[in-house]
């Protein structure tokens, strides 16, 4: 379900698997993560580039994946040498942070030093935990809706794939993960399919303060019981 109605909120905005999906994933079963997660981040984005790949915004591209190798690099070291425990609150505390950034949504001014940021802050922590929207999407919070879900659906197929590989190679890419990120795929193409009629409501702003919501109690939930482990 968590995955659904990420894929719904993705599919319209260009963003929001991680942030519904993450918490609950982690929560159910952390030893999957963020490796099931980076299936969904692989495939979701495909089917957004099918209808519309001619309006990526490759200049801008360019400067997110710059930014985003050196953040996975960090975002890996964080896997390893971190307590399944500690990964908990991470990923919960970075939703909320997540969260309440989107929420508010302040001006970012787009060029190439705040994009090659926003990639970097990515790398960081879609390796980790698996959610890596936010930074960007907040870069882009102004582009015209296909400009936002195109380049934010390459960028993520790109960086799912880095992540995946770099999870492999640090070890931290169990079978499992790999089992329940396919078993998750799914309920992640209805979700897809639902959230074209949605896709015009989206900009009232009632399904993402409903969705944010939801993401921010399960971010909370997840802390406490990691903390309580």
């Amino acid at each position: 379900m968590a995955v659904f109605v990420g894929a719904v909120v993705q599919g319209s905005v260009g963003f929001g698997v991680g942030l519904v999906a993450v918490p609950m994933l982690t929560l159910l079963d952390p030893g999957v993560m963020p490796g099931a997660i980076q299936v969904v981040n692989l495939s979701l984005p495909v089917f957004t580039l099918v209808t519309e790949w001619r309006k990526v915004d490759w200049r801008g591209l360019g400067f997110a994946l710059l930014g985003r190798l050196p953040g996975s690099a960090i975002g890996a070291l964080i896997v390893v040498h971190v307590s399944i425990q500690a990964i908990g609150v991470f990923v919960g505390v970075m939703v909320l942070i997540a969260v309440i950034m989107t929420a508010r949504a302040p001006s970012v001014t787009r060029n190439g030093p705040t994009i090659t940021s926003a990639g970097f802050m990515s790398g960081i922590t879609g390796t980790a935990t698996g959610i890596g929207g936010p930074p960007l999407a907040l870069v882009y919070q102004n582009a015209k809706g296909p400009q936002i879900r195109a380049t934010l659906a390459t960028f993520f197929f790109l960086s799912a794939a880095q992540s995946l590989a770099i999870l492999a190679a640090v070890d931290r890419l169990p079978g499992q993960a790999l089992l329940t990120g396919a078993l998750l795929l799914a309920p992640m193409l209805l979700g897809f399919l639902v959230s074209g009629p949605v896709r015009r409501y989206v900009d009232t702003g009632k399904v993402r303060v409903a969705i944010l919501a939801v993401a921010g109690v399960s971010a909370a939930v997840l802390i406490v019981q990691s903390l309580l482990r």
